[in-house]
Order: structure tokens, then sequence, then C-alpha cells
């Protein structure tokens, strides 16, 4: 598996940064040519004001969703994937039977999937990681901004709102 690795134009080269030269040795052959492509750097600032307006969020949840969303990542994790940054498998259990009780494991694998049975189908969505690694600054940005909107309509709030709250 390769991983990104910090390097430094020099106007010439680029020069893997100190303490990656091994792992760049790993990763590449020489003589081989590679592309390059820039890639943004999200700011802490940015992932830290997810959280804290998802905490207010959360703490201001109506009573009557506060049950489905125990903690601030259950919430999270369905705004994620009620925005449509989910992960789908699709499960054909053979019988509407065998479904539900397929589904009934699912849902115990995992707290914060969403499982849907439809006859002898198993639907089961897991929300996308948010992580630096998995999400770059642009897709972090708009996954951020359309769980806002989600979580925004939820408790009936402008997002504006919500971003103000953190």
């Amino acid at each position: 598996m390769t991983y990104p690795l910090p390097f430094t134009w020099d106007g010439e080269t680029m020069t893997p940064a100190r303490g990656f030269a091994k792992r760049a040795n790993e990763q590449f052959v020489i003589g081989e040519s590679y592309r390059l492509t820039v890639e943004e750097h999200r700011s802490d600032a940015t992932h830290k004001h997810e959280f804290a307006w998802l905490r207010e969020a959360h703490a201001n949840l109506p009573e009557h969703l506060a049950a489905l969303y125990p903690t601030p990542e259950h919430l999270r994790k369905r705004a994620l994937i009620e925005a449509g940054y989910y992960n789908e498998t699709i499960i054909d259990a053979g019988s509407n039977a065998a479904a539900l009780r397929v589904a009934a494991a699912m849902r115990g694998m995992d707290d914060f999937a969403h499982v849907v049975v439809q006859r002898h189908n198993v639907l089961v969505r897991t929300a996308k990681s948010q992580s630096r690694r998995a999400m770059n600054k642009a897709e972090f940005q708009a996954s951020k901004s359309a769980i806002m909107d989600v979580i925004a309509d939820m408790i009936g709030v402008a997002p504006t709102e919500l971003a103000r709250a953190a």
C-alpha cells in the first residue's frame, strides 16, 4: 500500500522530507515516472468547527429525536448517510424471514449503520469516513456543509445558525 509522502520542491527536484526517504524508496522505483498532484490539507480549525457545532446541535435535539441519536457521533453518521455520503451493501438473503434475521445481525454489528429490509434483500448503509486519509479538503467541506443542512433541517434551524453556534 502506498501512502502520501511529504516532499519539498527546490526548483529542480522533489526531495522527500526529512525522515521519509526510506519510505519513498520502498514505494517508488528509480527510473519510473510518477504523476504528482497537490493534496490540499484541511485545517484543524474547520475539522474542530464541525465537531463543535455537532455537539451543540446534539445538545439541542428535540425530545423525539434525542432517543434516536444518543451521541453526537450517532447524529453525524446518520446525517452523512442522509446526505449521500455512505457505502452501501445489498445482501440477497433469499427470503423475507432470512432478510429479517440478517438485518438484525447487521444492526448488532454496527450501531451507526442504516439497515433496511426490502422483501428478501437487506440494504446496509454505513457512513463514509471523514478522516483526512478518506476525504480531501474539498470533499470534507462538501460533506460538512451537507450534514449541516441535514441536521439544521432536523432541528428546525437555519444552517447558518448552526455554524455560528460553535
